[in-house]
């Protein structure tokens, strides 16, 4: 059970508290309630970029990492479709440093043309990197816009085009941050060997100043049902043929995520799931292979990927997969290969509350799916998860008129 306090200022920013006196370190974590879907579906990237400008020097403090490098802290960020988040931890006794560079670039970034044109060019050659240059590096992008035809998931992280960011002008990149990134629409967590009042005094020093925004109204489009299944076969220079599935499920907070969390690991969750064991191991039809969710807030997507033995043809390969799936849709699994995922989930669990950091992000993410108190409430809705339940997920997940498949083919 993590224990925690909360309190919100005048401002709107909502700021958790967890005290842990047995480490001399503090994280000091902030969650802004904007991610990739909430992009100009014509401005694609601007989240991720804008992770990259934040540590491009801020209002008052020119290059955000030398002091808090001095004060003995590092620090780093992550965007994702739903959400983009910024930590830094640091020796507790110099908290105040991580509060000051924090709400400086909260407050408003340098926004520098400079800064703006160097980030600019860094994410435009980690698209051109890991997404044109790389093998099957276009295969999400290409999956993606085939599962989804409305929902702004329909666009990765990184952006929909090199164009957009490539683009992207100075006024865009103002309107963006005054629209997003204030403290009503941000989650201020501290973990660590803090109290709440000196968390409070901070948070009202630092933060306290900082004025709110327009409240932002997210009105996404939804994803309607899928009604019939989908294709589509690409051939690219690649060492071996791949087959990619997906099918649409239930988000976040879905009465049924944990019950797909523990089906996905027992149809693809490493060296002793199904897939692994029958179609490498047994018949020898692919050479890697795995089944998984992307977790999003919003209804998301199972998927199975898996590169192909030399030799075998991608209908042998996708008959097989299917198979297992029917399989699965239609035989109950025994209670013991339910109870072994749900014990892995557990361990993982706990091992990741053993950080500080992962209890900051943690507490800052299920604050903003509505309630930190959800995160001391996972271990027990896994385990309620039942074979019955896991079988009945199956049935409604995988339909056939529920399925996008990519057939990417390797050109040699």
């Amino acid at each position: 059970m993590i224990q925690f306090d909360k309190f919100e200022l005048d401002n709107g920013l909502k700021v958790i508290v967890h005290q842990d006196t047995s480490t001399p370190m503090a994280v000091v974590n902030v969650l802004y309630n904007v991610g990739a879907k909430d992009e100009d579906p014509q401005k694609t990237g601007f989240a991720h970029l804008f992770e990259h400008l934040m540590f491009g020097g801020s209002i008052n403090i020119p290059i955000y990492d030398e002091p808090l490098q001095r004060a003995g802290g590092e620090n780093n960020a992550y965007t994702t479709n739903d959400l983009t988040n910024y930590y830094c931890q640091i020796p507790a006794e110099n908290i105040e440093t991580a509060f000051w560079l924090e709400s400086d670039r909260m407050l408003s970034l340098a926004f520098s043309e400079k800064s703006l044109e160097v980030q600019r060019k860094v994410v435009c050659e980690e698209f051109k990197e890991h997404y044109i240059n790389k093998p099957y590096g276009d295969a999400w992008h290409k999956m993606r816009t085939l599962a989804y035809t409305n929902h702004p998931y329909r666009w990765m992280t990184i952006g929909a085009s090199l164009e957009h960011v490539e683009q992207a002008k100075m006024q865009d990149v103002k309107d963006f941050f005054f629209k997003f990134y204030r403290p009503n629409n941000a989650i201020l967590v501290v973990t660590g060997n803090v109290t709440t009042e000196q968390v409070k005094q901070l948070a009202e020093k630092w933060f306290g100043p900082i004025p709110s925004g327009a409240p932002y109204e997210r009105n996404l489009p939804k994803e309607p049902v899928q009604h019939k299944s989908r294709f589509q076969d690409v051939r690219a220079d690649v060492p071996l043929d791949m087959l990619m599935m997906t099918w649409h499920m239930g988000g976040r907070l879905d009465e049924n995520y944990h019950a797909t969390d523990l089906m996905t690991d027992v149809i693809g969750g490493g060296a002793t799931s199904r897939l692994y064991e029958q179609l490498i191991k047994v018949k020898q039809i692919f050479s890697s292979i795995d089944c998984y969710h992307f977790g999003t807030i919003d209804p998301g997507l199972v998927v199975i990927e898996g590169k192909l033995v030399k030799g075998i043809t991608m209908s042998v390969a996708e008959k097989a997969v299917l198979d297992e799936i029917e399989l699965i849709k239609n035989t109950m699994m025994p209670t013991h290969e339910v109870q072994k995922v749900i014990n892995k989930t557990e361990s993982l669990i706990c091992f990741e509350d053993m950080s500080i950091m992962n209890r900051a992000h943690s507490l800052a993410y299920y604050e903003l799916l509505g309630d930190a108190g959800l995160m001391n409430q996972e271990l027990v809705k896994y385990q309620k998860v039942t074979p019955e339940l896991i079988q009945q997920t199956a049935q409604q997940i995988f339909q056939d008129t529920n399925r996008n498949t990519l057939y990417y083919y390797s050109k040699s």
